[in-house]
């Protein structure tokens, strides 16, 4: 008699359904062309007293904090915590967010988030001080 090999876990592809109501909104994201307004948006939001905590890469801005203080930007993802993670507020993903958020490999205290096309598993950012840190991803247009 041979060892049986094991079984892989099931596979499960992500859908997205609509949500009603919409989650609080607790961070917005930009990719590509979207990243200049949300960096010129999110560096006002600074200079006027908003705490905000930034990630940021070439691509890519993610903007957290409470829903008053977050910058409105065209272009940008508004998202929202289900369960513990952030997808956007008006989407569901199926199967439940806190299975994504294993698959993703997250670890407890890391940031993760979910949206159609894209994922991201990170340490969370210290609140963001300086407003003019920004100033370079305003200029990336075309990009």
């Amino acid at each position: 008699m041979t060892a049986a090999e094991p079984t892989p876990p099931p596979a499960a592809a992500l859908t997205w359904e609509r949500r009603e109501p919409p989650l609080t909104a607790a961070a917005v994201l930009a990719i590509g062309d979207a990243v200049p307004a949300l960096a010129a948006a999110t560096r006002d939001r600074l200079t006027d007293g908003a705490r905000l905590g930034v990630l940021a890469d070439d691509t890519t801005l993610l903007v957290l904090g409470a829903e008053a203080d977050l910058p409105w930007a065209d272009g940008a993802h508004y998202l929202g915590r289900d369960e513990e993670l952030l997808v956007p507020t008006t989407a569901r993903p199926r199967p439940a967010a806190a299975l994504w958020r294993a698959a993703l490999g997250a670890r407890p205290g890391e940031l993760c988030l979910l949206v159609p096309g894209h994922a991201l598993v990170a340490a969370p950012p210290a609140a963001a001080t300086d407003p003019d840190a920004l100033t370079p991803l305003t200029r990336r247009a075309g990009r």
